[in-house]
């Protein structure tokens, strides 16, 4: 990017034309195909979330977080109780729709309006949402709601520098590691350096869009699993020359370049995204009408 200059030939930043503070996050629902993410009640989410944090039988998942595990329900919920109570960190419940219960944790916080800057983090996953579609989902939709909704310029996630899955994570997602600052924090008695990540307004374009190539119906099994990696829809968008037919399939018009789906790990073009998105829809009414293997 090229600086602009001022009237002292100095290196400037790009002027930002009508900027003005943005909205602070709604306590409203996010719902998407496989889960909910939804305002933390405690008195509502509280025992579904303990009960799923029991099956982290090492206690593992509370390694990098700033408490560590609870072993009564008691105590969950006087801690829950007292995150629900501020508005930042303002933490959400992850819902699970095939089963109505909440199975997991995020919030935004050190939310600054005036500069379009937001984080996402507390982030807990018990192990009945770890690496499932709705984990993948959740994180979309938060995304979704600071940049298509609330128009932030810029969404943030930090962790211990030592957390691997958590780093892993960042970059599967989209963002962009910037650095780690040394010695950042001391918590649970020990020192943290902190590894910053982002996703800036600019790149979320295209970050939105591998997550809606990877959400969509056509890319998942009858049996769930998933046909391609998001990170491939990221590194490798999906091109017209790969395209196995000319015309439409509902309309018989050319193929448009941005209207490209994966069905069977081949590419299939329409002329237009609402054509894409109807056959992605009747394909998924159609595999979810099979029956399961299991059966």
């Amino acid at each position: 990017m090229t600086d602009q200059q001022n009237v002292q030939n100095q290196p400037i930043g790009r002027a930002v034309p009508g900027w003005i503070s943005r909205p602070l996050p709604p306590l409203t629902a996010m719902t998407g195909r496989f889960c909910r993410v939804e305002p933390l009640v405690p008195a509502t989410h509280a025992a579904d979330l303990f009960e799923a944090n029991r099956e982290d039988r090492d206690g593992r998942n509370w390694t990098y977080l700033g408490v560590d595990g609870f072993s009564e329900l008691v105590s969950y919920r006087a801690w829950l109780d007292q995150m629900a109570a501020g508005a930042d960190p303002l933490f959400h419940a992850i819902i699970d729709l095939a089963t109505g219960r909440a199975v997991g944790l995020a919030s935004y916080l050190r939310i600054d309006p005036a500069n379009g800057v937001i984080e996402v983090g507390h982030i807990n996953y018990s192990p009945r949402l770890q690496q499932r579609p709705a984990a993948t989902e959740a994180m979309f939709l938060m995304m979704r709601r600071a940049f298509d909704e609330l128009g932030y310029r810029r969404y943030e996630w930090k962790c211990d520098d030592r957390n691997e899955p958590s780093r892993a994570a960042a970059k599967r997602l989209g963002f962009t590691y910037e650095g780690t600052f040394r010695q950042a924090l001391v918590y649970k008695g020990r020192n943290r350096d902190t590894a910053w990540f982002s996703i800036l307004d600019g790149e979320w374009p295209a970050v939105r869009a591998a997550f809606e190539r990877w959400l969509a119906p056509a890319n998942f099994e009858a049996d769930g699993r998933q046909r391609q990696s998001l990170a491939a829809f990221r590194v490798q968008p999906l091109a017209l020359a790969d395209c196995i037919n000319q015309t439409c399939p509902w309309s018989g018009k050319p193929v448009s370049a941005d209207s490209l789906t994966l069905y069977k790990g081949q590419v299939v073009g329409f002329c237009n995204t609402g054509c894409r998105d109807k056959f992605e829809k009747a394909v998924g009414d159609f595999e979810a009408a099979l029956p399961s293997p299991s059966r």
